[in-house]
């Protein structure tokens, strides 16, 4: 089913007899949710671009292209870096501006500017009840009542299939600088991510390849801005990165290795599973010891950890006790995609979704 407007889908989803599965563009199959496919493809379009008011407003169907291609146009850009799974995934398709905030898609830049839910103005959705409704605005703090916009920023179609997002964008940068230090052990890197981030220098990329294309163990960290400021600050940060090892510093937009980090392209073309863990950095270097992973990559300095790891093994039991969850992005292994709630948590997560959807038929199964 692809409704072309809201009004048509609103009365597909008032009319379903059975389960929905709702999509995008196809690109992000996590999850496993049984029924009929019902895509918002034909809800496209931007209806509105104030570059001015650095505000956009698109239909869910909307390709992240078109939306890229129209904020560079302007010289701005969606700030939070969302994540392309194509590659990792190996997936066809086409990225949607509605399965983005399903996922709340984003990327390196996040522990800088923060996530794609940090820039959700407004968002229109159908329930699972087959009612239309608007939250939110074109302008920051403009919500009374429940922010639905951040409740069903993340929720992967769960509560509500979005047909209409207004954003806040922003400017985009002169230029990129890079400073790398190769060899270092994890737990070496995670202490320079750390100083990193903790200096005034305006880090908005934090990363670690046990192993590089290069077979090396490489830290990489990212600063943006007016080229001036941007080399000026690499020098500065040099300073806090050499007792860690011998750093380099690359000045001049080097945007490839940053969007191989953001889409985790390390563990891409490779057989088994690939876990996405939270955690606290200071505990990532012994989280991914006990995780025995074929291929390992750090991200947010080390708050983010990609891991691949053999088909259909349970890394939660491996992992055992932590503070964060791990969250099957690819794999076969026989166990919740996401991770389980606490007993109180889920308690309100399904009170949500009864409010939202008294049926159960949006994406069912999805997420428990």
């Amino acid at each position: 089913m692809t409704p072309g407007n809201e009004d048509e889908l609103a009365q597909l989803i008032r009319g379903a007899n059975g389960p929905l599965r709702i999509t995008g563009g196809g690109t992000r199959p996590i999850g496993q949710a049984d029924g009929e496919a019902l895509t918002t493809r034909g809800l496209s379009g931007i209806s509105l671009y104030e570059p001015g008011a650095l505000t956009l407003v698109a239909g869910a169907g909307t390709p992240l292209a078109e939306i890229e291609a129209a904020l560079a146009a302007e010289n701005q850009r969606l700030a939070f870096e969302p994540m392309d799974h194509r590659t990792l995934l190996g997936t066809d398709g086409t990225p949607t501006l509605g399965g983005m905030v399903a996922a709340n898609a984003s990327g390196p830049r996040r522990i800088s500017v923060g996530a794609c839910r940090d820039f959700m103005l407004g968002v229109r959705f159908v329930d699972g009840a087959g009612n239309i409704v608007k939250n939110g605005g074109r302008v920051m703090k403009n919500v009374t009542g429940y922010d639905l916009v951040k409740l069903l920023t993340g929720s992967y179609g769960t509560l509500g299939v979005v047909t209409e997002v207004a954003l806040k964008v922003m400017p985009d940068v002169e230029t990129t600088g890079t400073l790398t230090i190769s060899g270092l052990s994890d737990s070496d890197a995670v202490a320079a991510l750390a100083a990193a981030l903790g200096s005034p220098f305006e880090v908005t990329g934090a990363a670690h390849l046990p192993k590089s294309p290069d077979g090396t163990p490489q830290t990489l960290v990212r600063i943006e801005g007016f080229e001036t400021s941007v080399r000026y600050r690499s020098e500065r940060l040099k300073e806090v990165l050499t007792p860690f090892g011998d750093v380099t510093a690359d000045v001049g937009g080097d945007t490839a290795r940053w969007q191989a980090i953001r889409d985790v392209t390390a563990l891409a073309q490779q057989d088994g599973d690939v876990w996405r863990i939270s955690a606290k950095p200071s505990e990532a270097p012994e989280i991914v010891a006990r995780a025995d992973a074929k291929a390992v990559q750090y991200d947010w300095g080390g708050g983010l950890i990609w891991l691949l790891c053999e088909a259909g093994r349970d890394l939660r039991a491996a992992l055992g006790t932590y503070d964060g969850h791990a969250t099957l992005i690819r794999g076969s292994a026989d166990v919740p995609t996401f991770q389980p709630e606490a007993p109180a948590l889920a308690k309100i997560t399904a009170g949500l979704r009864a409010k939202f959807d008294p049926r159960g038929i949006l994406n069912p199964g999805i997420m428990t």
